[in-house]
């Protein structure tokens, strides 16, 4: 049996701590009871039914996205077995018969797993942020996901990201990014949800497939939410979710990274996807003498290094690695973008 790392936990947590102390330092906390005071939260501690009209007093008709994955999947939203496919249909759906169906599913032995994912509220669901706004953000428009068990393999985000259990309970296991290597990623451009994902199968790993995994799990962190609390997944930690009961609902924000309302385009994964376009015919010294090159100019440590540019470069010959306006950003962009056009 695996012994997880455990996440540190908060009780109380003000946001001036969280984005002066803990978003940067880049590690994984949990916020107990970060929506305890939410309309929503207590609506779905009543019951389900009462989870359902809640949401349902805010609905305006709009369909939103659906995924379904027959009972076959074992609630696992994955790949077909061939790995030409995913193992769910996806399509749109008004929410209020979708939060039926959720209904009428508890009582069946057998069911698909259901999920309804990454609805931003504004169009579809006015008023439910206002009723439900958190002090962290006040102005960052969330994402609602609501569903039954369900299980979403290790992935990652471009993004920050704080998600909230509002009804259910989930458990996240994290890794960190040194990880990657052990987590066997699937492809960059064909994923199951948007998002690299790992292709072990966390609750039946295969050792002799994937023997590096052990290691992964060395390094493994493991947490149980509730309705109501919060935790804080860094950029590009891996997290595998389950959804636990047969009501499950979560509210997360990315604020920073790829999924930034304001995020700049090409975005960390289009880089690293034309990075291996443009050095995929490369030999394994040519690579090798790049990532010096990287790791000179863009991953160095240690800023106050003599061997820093900004140490030996005067500062308004800096360009991109120093301080730059959105004006300059969008020039240098566009540039780039017309020499990939040709």
């Amino acid at each position: 049996m695996t012994t997880y790392k455990t996440i540190a936990e908060y009780a109380t947590l003000s946001p001036q701590q969280f984005f002066a102390e803990i978003a940067p330092a880049q590690l994984p906390i949990v916020i107990r009871g970060f929506a305890s005071n939410w309309p929503l939260v207590a609506a779905a501690q009543q019951s389900p039914a009462d989870f359902v009209a809640y949401l349902n007093q805010f609905y305006t008709g709009k369909k939103t996205k659906m995924v379904v994955a027959p009972p076959s999947a074992n609630k696992r939203f994955y790949y077909n077995d061939e790995m030409t496919d995913v193992n769910y249909l996806s399509g749109e759906e008004r929410i209020d018969l979708f939060l039926g169906r959720l209904l009428e599913l508890i009582d069946r032995e057998v069911y698909p797993a259901i999920s309804m994912q990454n609805t931003l509220t504004s169009e579809i669901l006015p008023g439910l942020v206002d009723e439900n706004r958190s002090a962290f953000f006040p102005e960052l428009e969330p994402r609602l996901w609501v569903g039954n068990e369900g299980i979403v393999s290790a992935h990652y985000d471009g993004s920050d990201n704080v998600a909230c259990v509002i009804a259910g309970r989930r458990r996240f296991v994290l890794f960190p990014p040194e990880q990657t290597g052990h987590l066997y990623p699937g492809p960059l451009n064909f994923t199951p949800a948007g998002a690299p994902t790992s292709l072990v199968d966390l609750n039946k790993p295969d050792f002799d497939r994937f023997p590096l995994f052990k290691h992964a799990l060395a390094e493994a962190y493991s947490v149980e939410l509730g309705p109501g609390d919060g935790i804080f997944i860094p950029m590009l930690w891996w997290h595998h979710v389950e959804s636990l009961e047969k009501v499950n609902a979560l509210m997360n924000y990315w604020w920073t990274g790829s999924s930034a309302p304001n995020s700049m385009s090409p975005s960390p994964i289009d880089s690293l996807n034309l990075a291996l376009l443009a050095m995929r015919d490369l030999s394994p010294l040519q690579r090798n003498a790049w990532r010096n090159m990287f790791d000179h100019y863009l991953f160095q440590q240690n800023p106050d290094s003599t061997s820093h540019p900004k140490a030996y470069i005067p500062e308004h010959q800096l360009h991109l690695l120093g301080e730059i306006s959105d004006d300059y950003a969008k020039t240098v962009k566009d540039y780039f973008i017309k020499k990939l056009q040709k």
